[in-house]
């Protein structure tokens, strides 16, 4: 599936923080996460500098911490 430019707006706008919750805790199949926009999706979080211990342990694993 092609990525929509309301998709790439969405990822464009996202803080690092909320690039590394969504992709920590989304739940499968998430539209942002497959095909050509989940891979633009891992390029803009890589640019933004991805995880970070910071980020990892504010984040935490119990889905509902943050989302």
């Amino acid at each position: 599936m092609s990525m929509t430019s309301e998709q790439k707006e969405k990822i464009d706008g996202m803080t690092r923080f909320e690039l590394a919750r969504m992709w920590r805790f989304a739940k499968d199949p998430e539209p942002l996460l497959s095909g050509e926009t989940g891979k633009y999706f891992v390029k803009v979080f890589k640019e933004k500098g991805w995880f970070s211990p910071e980020i990892s342990k504010k984040l935490g694993w119990k889905k509902g911490m943050y989302i």
